[in-house]
């Protein structure tokens, strides 16, 4: 007995009846209002940065090319000029080209490409050629003579047939057998000399390096609105499906469980089996009888496929998995039939309360709101700095690559030691206090957006809570229970508790933004050799992750408490763990099993319905073939109906998860609060009671 005592004092008092508790209390006060008003502090400083970032940046500028000037092709005054022009495409081979993301050569935008090839030298004598030709100058050159113009690089010294790619001009190259061609011509004059065509190649390849990813979202794009419904309709089904699931559950919630489990045991009993199988075969193979330390460590881990004792090892291992579930089964069979009869409940409670099943629409908009104005912001802020210009030179330059400015550039130092350089249009920077900071600002947007998607979260699941707990300390249901419980639940949680949202929700941030932080040194080592220092960043990350599990499912409990008794987050912190302590086998076990019911329950949804959208997309199947659209790439709407199908079935299956929860920790409390006598009744189903061997007595 002092034994006992003792171990109750470590997890705390175990809760006492109460006559007056009828479920979640109505007559509450705020909690952590310090917190909520450091939440509110936050979001007014969240929509400051967003003005901030909005009145700053140009989202432009990751749309459209830029010319030399830092002027959009397409845009304002060059509106009828979309397409952008290099004058030496082979200078675009540097491999500054893919470290700067500039061309060392004038661009100009331009309304068509060149659609043939010819020299500035016997351009400017016709005319009819000149008037073709000067389009593609950066100014009119007016009479001045041809190395005139070359010199101040007004012209280009040549033109090449092209075609407009990624609304740029690129060379039309082609092929005579194994000759490559431009214009179907295999030399051209560049105003030098007669060069072979395959020299734009690898100013050609270098260009388009840091362009082709966006002519493959533009065809991403393209195939999103050929197959955009029939993306909605595979997510329809995936609704449907969910909600079948859910009312299986509810009626063959205990068959289930128990075929799953036959089948575990099954699979791993035929992995024994197998492993027996090829550890027999393999006795007289010639050289399988050597141990793994002989062997030692081998990159290629299929060698250890032909040595007997990696067999041997496997059926080991198997059979202590085999043993260890059956002994689980047989020592806690009576814990699975309580989470079995639990899962029922949650259907019958969700069956009350069927509005909860619509409620991750609710979250899932407000999550859309906080995600697009996160990627906006994000957007804005990395567009908003100013055209930063540098000096290319065709040779070496005691000045190459240094900031210039190019009004003033002709007359300049850096032009007269390095006469055939140019000022040209870089990347995007700036000097300002504003772009000092840019980096603290793009932090606390990734920051706030952790913080305010973590307090979504945490309201569906407090509100879900609430709705639940009514049900359960309801005696007689429905009539004992809210009109409507979810909207009172809601309620309740904005007005008197929106401080332990963000209390919770803060804490799990910081966590959050650790791991990132850990994520981006980890990717700045990449190249590093301290092997101490990859060792300790990987423990790292591996303990971070850890305790974000942790407090999720310590913040889970927390806000089922506040939602039934309305105290502050430490103090219902506090009181779930110690309430779990209290029952830690009970909570292993049923967090298992509902565990990897609803995952396989997420598994088959999404499974079914990512088969039919393959068979549907990609056409292999006679009857689709006239319905499927023509994509460029079929996995597009196939990723998307997966990602979208486990989505769902995550939103169906989270209301579910959280009832069982709540559901459990009144089930826990109903135990330690009542005793089944009249005055104090089990509030628990009857099936609950018979699986526990207990009875509310008759008045």
């Amino acid at each position: 007995m002092p034994a006992e005592e003792g171990a109750y004092k470590k997890s705390g008092e175990p809760k006492k009846f109460d006559p007056t508790f009828k479920g979640p209390i109505q007559n509450r006060g705020c909690t952590d209002i310090i917190c909520c008003i450091f939440f509110i502090v936050a979001i007014v400083g969240y929509v400051a940065v967003g003005i901030l970032a909005w009145t700053h940046g140009d989202p432009r500028k990751v749309i459209y090319p830029t010319d030399s000037m830092g002027q959009y092709c397409g845009q304002g005054n060059l509106e009828k000029q979309p397409l952008l022009f290099y004058y030496n495409m082979m200078k675009c081979a540097s491999p500054m080209v893919l470290l700067e993301f500039q061309c060392p050569t004038p661009q100009v935008c331009v309304e068509k490409c060149p659609n043939r090839t010819m020299t500035l030298v016997k351009a400017i004598v016709s005319p009819t050629d000149w008037k073709d030709y000067k389009v593609y100058c950066r100014e009119d050159p007016g009479t001045k003579s041809v190395p005139q113009i070359l010199r101040e690089k007004l012209c280009p010294a040549y033109l090449i047939s092209s075609k407009p790619f990624l609304q740029r001009c690129f060379p039309s190259l082609g092929k005579k057998g194994e000759v490559i061609t431009v214009g179907d011509q295999e030399t051209f004059n560049d105003g030098d000399k007669i060069r072979d065509a395959k020299d734009l190649v690898a100013g050609m390849k270098n260009a388009t390096i840091v362009m082709e990813g966006r002519q493959v979202a533009m065809k991403i794009f393209e195939d999103y609105t050929k197959s955009w419904y029939w993306i909605l309709i595979c997510l329809l089904i995936a609704v449907v499906l969910s909600l079948i699931f859910i009312v299986l559950l509810r009626y063959l919630a205990g068959i289930m469980v128990w075929v799953m489990i036959i089948m575990v045991i099954a699979v791993v009993a035929y992995g024994i089996v197998h492993c027996s199988i090829k550890y027999v075969n393999m006795k007289e193979s010639p050289g399988s009888n050597i141990t793994l330390q002989q062997l030692g460590f081998q990159p290629d881990f299929s060698v250890y496929l032909h040595i007997r004792q990696t067999w041997l090892a496997f059926i080991i291992i198997l059979a202590i998995v085999e043993v260890i579930i059956l002994l689980l089964l047989i020592f806690l069979r009576n814990r699975i039939r309580i989470a079995v009869e639990l899962i029922k409940e949650a259907s019958r409670a969700i069956g009350f309360v069927m509005s909860s099943l619509f409620y991750p629409i609710f979250t899932f908009f407000l999550l859309t709101i906080v995600i697009a104005y996160w990627g906006v912001t994000a957007v804005f802020l990395s567009t908003s700095s100013e055209p930063v210009y540098k000096v290319f030179n065709e040779t070496d330059c005691p000045h190459s690559r240094q900031t210039c400015i190019p009004e003033n550039f002709t007359l300049s130092e850096m032009k007269r030691d390095c006469p055939r350089s140019e000022c040209l249009f870089a990347f995007y920077g700036g000097e300002t206090p504003y772009h000092k900071y840019l980096i603290v600002l793009q932090f606390y947007n990734v920051f706030l957006f952790f913080w305010c998607a973590n307090f979504v979260t945490a309201l569906g699941q407090m509100t879900l809570a609430g709705a639940f707990a009514s049900y359960y300390w309801a005696l007689n249901k429905p009539s004992d229970m809210p009109a409507f419980p979810l909207c009172a639940s809601l309620g309740r949680s904005l007005r008197y508790h929106t401080g332990s949202l963000a209390f919770g929700s803060l804490i799990l941030a910081i966590v959050q933004i650790i791991r990132v932080l850990l994520e981006y040194i980890d990717h700045k080592l990449k190249g590093a050799e301290n092997k101490f220092a990859k060792f300790l960043l990987c423990c790292l990350k591996c303990c971070f992750w850890c305790l974000e599990k942790f407090i999720k499912f310590m913040n889970r409990n927390a806000y089922i408490m506040v939602a039934i008794y309305g105290k502050n987050f430490c103090r219902s912190a506090r009181d779930a763990f110690f309430l779990l302590m209290r029952n830690v086998i009970r909570v292993v076990v049923l967090d298992k099993v509902t565990d990897f019911i609803l995952f396989l329950g997420k598994l088959l949804i999404v499974g079914l319905v990512g088969i039919f959208a393959f068979f549907f997309f990609s056409g292999q199947t006679d009857a689709f073939k006239g319905a499927a659209p023509s994509l460029h790439y079929y996995w597009v709407p196939i990723l998307t109906v997966l990602v979208g199908s486990y989505l769902i079935a995550h939103g169906f299956f989270s209301v579910y998860a959280m009832c069982v929860d709540t559901l459990f920790l009144c089930f826990l409390e109903d135990l330690e609060r009542n005793d089944g006598s009249p005055e104090r009744p089990y509030l628990m189903s009857d099936n609950l009671l018979n699986v526990l061997k207990k009875k509310n007595q008759a008045n």
